[in-house]
């Protein structure tokens, strides 16, 4: 995961909180085409095969994304894990 960029890591975070490519466009303020290329390259840069596996992968390592301090998500009060699985699920 080391070979991500921060915004990849924004989306590898909320793909594996089970978001679709629309609510991740919508909650990163980006075009849908945009979110589709970062997940391709994700999936490409973790060694994984489907996005499906990407966020089984980013599920497993929540702690490690959401710990990382140049996630941005982490450093907003009422992130999308409050918006879409309630206060405290992080």
């Amino acid at each position: 995961m080391e070979s991500l960029t921060d915004r990849e890591r924004e989306v590898l975070l909320l793909l594996g909180m089970g978001l679709g490519s629309g609510q991740l466009a919508q909650e990163l303020g980006m075009a849908g085409r945009a979110v589709k290329a970062h997940i391709a390259n994700i999936v490409c840069k973790i060694g994984q095969e489907t996005r499906t596996q990407a966020a089984i992968e980013s599920a497993l390592a929540h702690d490690v994304l959401w710990g990382d301090p140049s996630c941005t998500r982490h450093q907003v009060q009422g992130a999308a894990s409050d918006r879409y699985w309630g206060p405290g699920a992080a």
